[in-house]
């Protein structure tokens, strides 16, 4: 399977079982579609694949600098040639390798590695799509207790088997309203350690509101990671993360983040916004955010349903690549300004790439990792919090469902129609799984606005990647 587009003014072909990208010219472009159709040993048939283009009547093109004109027989024999080796090579069409060991992974005995503890069912702002329930999650408000976190820790740590980095999430609601806790359970986290031969990656999700030196130095100690909210210009920001009473929370938590960004040298962080119906001219607040000095962002789509006013439509999805080229072509331009970003939907490795179970599963949502309550219940993920129908245990009886886990273990992106043929499975890895249930009831389908989003991205991130290696 290949996937060819246009972008930037390069012609990119992606061979998508290898993972191999090539930018070609205008006229290899435009005979690879006669390879698709063609079968293996007759690929390699160079006077057949020529018979085969000439019946085709359709004149091709190449291209000498920016002038279009015919191609001669020699320069689109020449082409056929250049495909040719590239499909000998193991570098096009190549064969998938992961669908026949798909039965094997399925059967692998996956250990919990990653936890996101509900620290605070409680929050200081109303963000109006925030899923949370503004820390709720379908219940009540709940701060989790030391006894509480320390039984999820000492669970994560014996079903971890002999994993040694285990990665831990404070998560609200707002983490920061039971930050005590979240201190205490640092401590009894690096005390596990070494007995256990464990190292715990830990990481706070913050709106900010609380955040003061104290808590900002305690973080820089110990935190691998700080996720700090915002969604990018202040009129968007204030209109969907409003606090409880109504105000605007941008002015209170920019000059805290700006100062949380320097102070981690632009380093093991990130701004984490949410751009929704309202701001489809997102990449305005990417570069808002870059213009006061984050060099680590993210801005993500929404996912809501349709009936909200600020949920993303099938109308929107034009503007919205139109809005991630944009951006893509501003972050390289800034680059060679000496004023670089990381955007994180374009950060993608195209050498080494994830582990085999990581392109085909995905984030490890119910088996390899878990999600936390106050009180102490285990579901697959946060979004799945509080749907009793994935309750899957507690830290009292560890997991008891373990029909649950298997059904997540099970899931991948041959179990996934919409996946099979798609030309970013490996990178995506299918999706998010609550996205998919909540959409289709199903986590072995997939929310199709967001899949046509991370395409786009990934063609962007792909492109940058050839521009950067063209000037080298």
């Amino acid at each position: 399977m290949i996937h060819q587009y246009q972008s930037n003014g390069y012609y990119i072909v992606l061979d998508v079982n290898s993972g191999s990208v090539h930018a070609v010219d205008l006229l290899v472009y435009s005979l690879l579609p006669f390879f698709k159709d063609a079968e293996k040993e007759k690929r390699m048939d160079t006077a057949y694949m020529y018979s085969v283009v000439e019946k085709a009547e359709c004149p091709l093109e190449t291209q000498d600098g920016n002038v279009k004109r015919p191609a001669t027989k020699d320069e689109i024999s020449e082409a056929i040639a250049e495909i040719q080796e590239l499909i000998s090579q193991d570098m096009l069409f190549t064969e998938d390798i992961y669908e026949p060991f798909i039965e094997q992974f399925k059967d692998r005995q996956p250990v919990v590695k990653a936890m996101c503890l509900h620290i605070a069912h409680d929050c200081n702002l109303g963000c109006k799509y925030c899923f949370a329930e503004e820390g709720e999650y379908h219940g009540r408000r709940a701060i989790m207790s030391y006894e509480v976190g320390k039984k999820a820790l000492d669970y994560l740590v014996k079903a971890s088997g002999s994993r040694k980095n285990l990665e831990v999430d404070f998560f609200g609601g707002e983490p920061l309203m039971n930050w005590e806790v979240v201190k205490q359970l640092v401590e009894y986290g690096r005390s596990l350690e070494e007995p256990h031969d464990k190292k715990f990656r830990f990481t706070l999700t913050t709106n900010g509101m609380l955040l003061n030196d104290e808590i900002l130095e305690f973080a820089n100690k110990e935190m691998a990671n700080l996720v700090l909210s915002i969604d990018g210009r202040k009129e968007v920001h204030d209109f969907m993360r409003p606090t409880r009473g109504g105000s605007g929370s941008y002015d209170k938590i920019v000059p805290k983040f700006v100062k949380a960004a320097e102070s981690r040298n632009q380093m093991n962080y990130y701004v984490r916004g949410t751009y929704t119906h309202h701001n489809t001219d997102f990449c305005e607040d990417v570069l808002h955010l870059a213009d006061l000095g984050f060099q680590q962002i993210s801005v993500e789509p929404v996912v809501a349903p349709e009936t909200e006013s600020y949920a993303l439509k099938q109308e929107d999805i034009p503007v919205l690549c139109e809005n991630y080229d944009r951006l893509a072509v501003e972050m390289l331009k800034r680059r060679k300004e000496g004023k670089p970003f990381n955007f994180f939907h374009f950060m993608i490795d195209l050498s080494g790439g994830p582990c085999v179970a990581k392109r085909l599963s995905g984030c490890g949502s119910g088996c390899e990792y878990l999600a936390v309550t106050p009180w102490g219940d285990f579901y697959p993920c946060h979004q799945f919090v509080g749907e009793e129908e994935f309750l899957m245990g507690n830290v009292d009886e560890g997991i008891v469902r373990e029909d649950i886990r298997k059904m997540f273990s099970d899931c991948n992106v041959y179990s996934k129609e919409k996946c099979r043929k798609c030309f970013a499975k490996f990178y995506c890895s299918g999706g998010c799984a609550a996205n998919s249930y909540h959409f289709h009831g199903s986590i072995h389908d997939a929310y199709d606005i967001g899949c046509e989003l991370q395409r786009k991205r990934i063609e962007c991130a792909i492109m940058m990647k050839v521009a950067e290696a063209s000037e080298e």
